[in-house]
Parts: C-alpha cells; structure tokens; sequence
C-alpha cells in the first residue's frame, strides 16, 4: 500500500488510468465487503439497456451541459453522449432509489473518459455502492447537508479566520462546496485535476473531497481574505479558485496525501445528529431558551440558503432555456436569410440572361435609345411620365 500511495501521489500515465482504477477497485473490494443489503441489485448493463428509464427526458437535457467543451461530449448525440446517455440511463434502472440526479452525469463523463461503458459502468457502481457516494444523491439530500456542515466545521477548527470571513459575508459551503462535492470537482475544474482527484478516491475513498475542497480553501486563503464582499468572495470561489496551474495542483495533491482528518470527520457527523435530535426535541421542550433560539437561527439560516439555491438553479435553468430557444431562433433565421440570399442571386442571374438576351434581338439604334432613357429615368425620377412619351 505504501508503494501504491508513493506511485499515485507522483501521478500515473493516462493511457493505464482506467486500469489503475479497476485495479485499486478490486483491491478496495478484497479489504471491505459490501453488506449484503446494500448490495446493488444483481442486473448486467445489458440486461438494464434493454429497459425503458422514467428518467430519459433529465439525462437528455444534461448530456450537452456535461463537459460542452470537450471534443468526445460536445457533439450533439455523437459518440460521447450517446455512450454517457446509455450510462445514465442503466444506473437510474439499477439504483431506483436515486435514479438520476444532476451531478452524477460528470461522475460518468470521466469514467467514460478513461475505460469503455461496461467498465465504468462497474465503476459507477463501485464509487456508488461500495465507496458510498449514491448518499449524497439520495432525494432528501441529507448527506450532503451533513457534508456541508462537516466542511465549515474543518474550516472553523483549522482555517479560524477564513472561517470568520465567510460567514461575516454570509458564504456558507452550499453556495460553492456543493457542486464540487455532487460532481467530484469535475464540474468546474480542469480534468487534470479532476482525474488526480479520482486516483485519490479510488485509493482513500470519501474522505478526499473534503481534504481536497480544504486544501483549495486554504490554499487561497489569503486572496479569498482580500475580497471585501459577498459577490467578489463568489466570484474567486466559482471561477478564479479553479484556474490553477501544474505547481498549483501538485501543492494541493501533496497536502491531500499528507492530511488525515477522518477522526474529526466522523466527530462533526454525530455532532450534527446531536444538534439535529436537540432541535426536534426543543419544539417540545423549551427548557434551554436560548440554546433553543441559536439551534432555531442556524436552521432558520440553512432552509433560506436551501431555498436561495434553488432559487438561483431555477433561475439558470430559466436563462438557459431561453438561451437555447434564442439560439434556435436565430438559427432558424439565419437558415431563412441564407435560403433567401440563394433564391435572390438566381433570380438575379435569371434578369440578366435576360437582359443579354434582349440585348442580341434589339437593334442597335433601338439599344442606344433604352440606354439613354434609363440614364433620364435614373437621373430625374420626377421625369417619369415625360420619359415614357419618348417614342
């Protein structure tokens, strides 16, 4: 295991990535075994293509927002999405109680990546199942309030006044943290990086997108301190913080390897089912007044950031469905434009085969007398009907 860990955190070749990742699969699989009730149902990924999936029109409308730019996804139905179609389609027949849900598409995109689509569609089931991400999916999204809790408590322990900072701008890790937890930071940083990620969590499991999302964090510290409100901290966090350079990411990856915080991971969790049971129990029970008003605020807090989210999602969503109805639109009229252009040259030529036509029966004084009363014509337009005596 030591050389295992020596070689990932030098990094590995890209063309054995895929088999890295079976291989530290397997491993992974040889040390823990699944219990049986949380196995997933026993279905082949031929067997599950064959079936219809409620969850079609979802993954139709992701599969040209995941990774737009890339040359294997960003043709509209070509290999790429068709293959990531097909991946998403069989994890939400096999996985019912998930099915598909915004975030695992990039999940699958780098799987895809790396190896074929029976292969990472083993692998899905493995980071799903065995490694226990399919939680945060889950539609009550708990674990993923849990793991944005756990997040800003790393950050209040280890990182006191960033910490501070973020919550006197009222930046709490949902507003930034959880898409890089729902897509494994392939989202919105460079699949470079994003690949180094996945070598650590086939290895380490879970535990990485903390370590990695509190590396960045600190990492960046002192320039995320120098932003002065809430739209600049916003700002750096979605789009600067992901621009990193090759020295940049090995930083983050050495400090990744050298962390340990699982003890204080699983602390924060029980942590918050306490504050969780003592606020249920408070609405019956208002012995501690003030303890219960704190417990009150913070809830209070995180349902009207639950509800912002979703505010600015649908809002996105809203933007670019009219984006992409302007841009049909204006596709259809340029299409409309460019056939007209075609009929107006031809008709053009048509005139003046024409024009030389007449030019070859008319005699030539005949000739001279057109010209000139088209030279008067365009010369004086007032003329008309005088011209048109003219014999």
């Amino acid at each position: 295991m030591e050389d295992i860990h020596t070689s990932l955190k030098e990094g590995v070749p890209k063309s054995r990535r895929g088999e890295i990742w079976q291989f530290l699969a397997l491993q992974y699989r040889l040390r823990h075994r699944l219990p049986n009730k949380h196995q997933p149902p026993d279905m082949s990924y031929k067997e599950l293509l064959k079936q219809l999936t409620a969850q079609q029109h979802a993954i139709l409308v992701d599969l040209g927002r995941t990774f737009p730019t890339h040359p294997y996804f960003s043709v509209q139905l070509g290999a790429g999405q068709l293959s990531l179609f097909n991946l998403l389609k069989a994890y939400s027949l096999l996985d019912k109680e998930v099915g598909y849900c915004q975030g695992i598409s990039f999940v699958a995109g780098v799987l895809l990546l790396h190896m074929s689509e029976d292969q990472a569609f083993e692998m899905l089931k493995f980071l799903m199942y065995d490694l226990g991400f399919r939680k945060q999916y889950r539609p009550d999204m708990m674990s993923l309030q849990i793991q944005m809790y756990q997040l800003s408590r790393l950050l209040h322990d280890y990182h006191r006044d960033l910490y501070n900072h973020l919550e006197e701008n009222e930046i709490s890790p949902s507003l930034y943290a959880a898409p890089w937890f729902l897509t494994l930071f392939a989202s919105q940083f460079p699949l470079g990086f994003v690949a180094r990620v996945f070598d650590m969590i086939f290895l380490q499991g879970t535990e990485v997108i903390f370590k990695v999302a509190l590396s960045l964090l600190s990492s960046q510290e002192t320039l995320i301190m120098e932003c002065e409100n809430f739209e600049t901290i916003v700002e750096f966090l979605k789009n600067t913080l992901p621009d990193m350079n090759t020295s940049e990411m090995e930083k983050i990856i050495t400090q990744v390897f050298e962390m340990d915080i699982s003890k204080q991971l699983h602390a924060y969790e029980v942590e918050y089912h306490v504050l969780q049971d003592e606020l249920q129990e408070s609405s019956y029970a208002c012995e501690d007044s003030e303890s219960v008003e704190r417990l009150e605020r913070a809830n209070s807090q995180l349902k009207r950031q639950n509800m912002d989210l979703l505010e600015k999602l649908q809002v996105a969503h809203a933007k670019i469905q009219a984006l992409e109805s302007n841009l049909e639109n204006l596709l259809t009229r340029e299409t409309k434009m460019k056939t007209l252009i075609r009929t107006l040259e031809q008709d053009k030529m048509a005139y003046q085969k024409t024009v030389e036509q007449i030019r070859k029966l008319l005699p030539a004084d005949a000739l001279s007398n057109c010209e000139s009363l088209l030279r008067d014509l365009n010369c004086n337009p007032n003329n008309k009907a005088k011209a048109g005596n003219k014999p």
